[in-house]
Parts: C-alpha cells; sequence; structure tokens
C-alpha cells in the first residue's frame, strides 16, 4: 500500500545532519552519502517533523503520494 504522503529532499540543501531522520517516528529516512534520503516512502504519515525540524529546509512533505 503506498502512501498518501510524499517526502521530497532537495540533496544541494541538505547537509546530512541527520535531525530528520532521528526526528522520524517511522523510520521513513537515513542517512546515506552524506546526505538524507527517503527509505520506506509507504510508511511516512505526513507528521510533518522532518520538515519542522530541518535546519536547511531540504524536506517537503506533501499529500498525493506515489499511487504505484
Amino acid at each position: 500500500m503506498a502512501s498518501k504522503f510524499q517526502v521530497s529532499i532537495l540533496p544541494k540543501y541538505c547537509k546530512g545532519c541527520g535531525i530528520c531522520v532521528s526526528v522520524c517516528p517511522k523510520q521513513v529516512l537515513a542517512l546515506g552519502k552524506d546526505k538524507a534520503q527517503v527509505e520506506h516512502a509507504d510508511q511516512c504519515i505526513g507528521c510533518l517533523n522532518c520538515e519542522y525540524h530541518c535546519p536547511d529546509f531540504a524536506l517537503t512533505v506533501t499529500e498525493g503520494g506515489n499511487d504505484e
């Protein structure tokens, strides 16, 4: 089942601090290659913790995730 939320990361803004990874209650995000990446997109509950805590505004969470 696909999530109804989509997490987007702008790699040019992400400095790989890991704050978003630590505040996600569903472990949607992980650090890889010194940047945050979406690991389990289908688990996103749209809490916006990652977006609110990112000091570099590198993440956005939107409704209407991928229906694949």
